[in-house]
């Protein structure tokens, strides 16, 4: 895999969605190799839920959530709730990494052309909790931000399951 966080052009779109795929690609950069059994190793003991697995599975429905959600409008149909707010993390240790990882690709490119197709400027259809419709730049800011947040937890879950480092 060929990573890059240099945009193809100095615009702004293009800088924007080359650090969110520049992201995108180190965290499955983070699991390339990792056996099956430590893709769902929890090693950090104040958080049982932290698992390679957890973490993309994470990632590709925080991403799900803002671009279908709250930026298309969508129904949210995944099952959180109060009772079970981390679900996508802890389900994931049921769900083959490959399979995770495929997801996560294929609705990123799906993801891609939605934003290659849209207005920067363009609001989301659902405010958020604020009453709030953030713009499109925001909303690929905060997944440039929260991607590369979890890519430190990425690091440390890996050289703690089996001492990688890098990537």
């Amino acid at each position: 895999m060929t990573r890059t966080d240099t945009p193809p052009t100095w615009d702004e779109r293009a800088s924007l969605t080359t650090f969110l795929d520049y992201a995108r690609d180190t965290a499955r950069a983070k699991c390339e190799g990792v056996t099956a059994e430590d893709a769902r190793k929890a090693p950090l003991p104040g958080s049982p839920l932290m698992t390679l697995c957890g973490l993309l599975n994470h990632l590709r429905y925080v991403e799900y959530y803002w671009f279908q959600v709250v930026f298309l409008g969508e129904e949210d149909t995944i099952p959180w709730t109060e009772d079970d707010p981390d679900w996508e993390m802890r389900t994931a240790v049921d769900i083959p990494l490959p399979e995770i990882l495929a997801a996560y690709e294929e609705q990123s490119a799906r993801y891609r052309e939605l934003v290659a197709a849209t207005d920067l400027e363009a609001r989301a259809r659902r405010a958020v909790r604020d009453g709030r419709h953030m713009t499109l730049r925001w909303v690929l800011m905060h997944l440039i931000e929260e991607t590369s947040r979890h890519n430190g937890h990425l690091d440390v879950v890996r050289e703690l399951v089996d001492g990688r480092t890098g990537s």
